[in-house]
């Protein structure tokens, strides 16, 4: 077997290549950010200068050209797909996908219609979301959403989470995080009888992601699931043993 490196490259076996915001958050595992969140390497790349407030608040289109750079130092390196750390970048999603050699999946929100064709004509889907006041349908309809079929809870007065998350104060209770995230989600599924999954918008969700789902009862679909099925496409194991 003969091996090529590429001039430029100098790491291997990272097939999925994260583009990171430029934030003060800390990420314990489960995070997107949080490499020991996965059972295979990622290789991150900051964003410099993407910040919450840019992103989420002004939704600012001079953003993508960063995004646009920090992806190709990505590909550079050899990564076979690209995401990112924030769902709310679904607004960038057709410009990079077009932009790159390789797939993007720039947004947890990637996964709405694929969870609503899974559940039954009268059946809904829960989105919690980091920020549901600048969650608009501009976001909803890029993802490809059933608006109908969707019910949209945020946890941007959650004081803790703001903290956290929204605000970057460069400390996370995470007892305390996990505790608004849950009784939000608790809140989100008594609002609608009809729902019967729960997608997490925020790739700061997915550490709290098995204590909702034990309160709830419901599947909790968020970046890592999507993250995961990318990355069982892209390297496929020989089966073996015996029939």
């Amino acid at each position: 077997m003969i091996y090529r490196a590429d001039p430029g490259r100098h790491t291997f076996g990272q097939a999925i290549g994260v583009m990171v915001l430029d934030v003060l958050i800390p990420r314990p595992p489960g995070d997107v950010g949080n490499a020991t969140t996965f059972p295979f390497p990622v290789r991150y790349e900051v964003v410099p200068q993407a910040s919450i407030e840019r992103l989420i608040e002004r939704r600012d289109p001079s953003l993508l050209g960063p995004f646009i750079e920090a992806g190709w130092r990505l590909v550079r390196e050899g990564v076979r797909a690209l995401t990112t750390t924030c769902g709310f970048l679904i607004l960038f999603q057709e410009e990079l996908a077009d932009e790159f050699p390789v797939p993007v999946f720039a947004s947890s929100l990637l996964q709405i219609p694929f969870i609503q064709r899974t559940l039954g004509r009268r059946g809904k889907l829960g989105l919690l979301t980091a920020h549901a006041a600048n969650l608009t349908e501009e976001h909803l309809a890029k993802a490809g959403a059933d608006l109908e079929r969707l019910v949209v809870s945020g946890l941007e007065d959650r004081p803790n989470f703001r903290a956290a998350i929204l605000e970057g104060c460069g400390s996370l209770d995470f007892e305390a995080v996990q505790a608004e995230v849950v009784g939000r989600a608790m809140e989100l599924k008594a609002r609608d009888k009809a729902i019967q999954a729960l997608l997490l918008e925020c790739a700061n969700i997915p550490p709290y992601a098995a204590a909702i789902q034990e309160t709830t009862g419901l599947p909790v679909f968020d970046f890592n699931t999507m993250i995961g099925h990318v990355h069982a496409a892209l390297i496929k194991r020989p089966y073996q043993g015996c029939a």
